[in-house]
């Protein structure tokens, strides 16, 4: 039977890693992590406004069924300022869509849509609505007659 050499490892194998192998493994987790953070952020920005942009086409629906249902007219007002959207008949609140906390910003052409109880839209233009963070964007268009378009 022969000696091994000082310092040679048992022939049956070796357990554990090197401290070199173990911050290469580090190294390339922090390497891993890193890309996944920062493209994590753009994906949360696209997922805030894609459902803000949602709630509101809701909210839009919500007044023009109201309006048909009821025989009242129905507005919707947009607040770029606080980064909310309000649906009331008279003096009655009937929903709110509050996205300040979001770190969403909302643009609007006009500050206010109403809906006559026929279902369509009182005013004589159209509106955009543009929802906006970070360098995602969702735009939201409804027509004189009332209809809602989300792109």
């Amino acid at each position: 039977m022969r000696n091994a050499p000082a310092g040679a490892r048992p022939a049956r194998g070796y357990r554990g890693a090197s401290l070199v192998e173990l911050l290469c493994v580090l190294a390339l987790t922090g390497g891993v992590a890193a890309v996944a953070i920062s493209s994590g952020g753009a994906l949360f920005a696209a997922l805030d406004v894609t459902m803000a942009a949602q709630e509101t086409v809701n909210l839009l629906a919500l007044a023009r069924d109201h309006a048909i249902a009821t025989g009242r007219r129905t507005a919707v007002r947009f607040d770029g300022a606080t980064t909310r959207v309000v649906v009331h008949a008279g003096q009655d609140t009937l929903a709110v869509g509050d996205f300040h906390g979001r770190g969403l910003t909302l643009r609007a052409t006009r500050d206010s849509l109403s809906y006559a109880p026929s279902g369509l839209g009182v005013g004589a233009a159209n509106l955009q609505i543009v929802l906006t963070r970070s360098s995602r964007a969702d735009t939201i268009t409804v027509s004189r007659l009332g209809r809602v378009q989300q792109r």
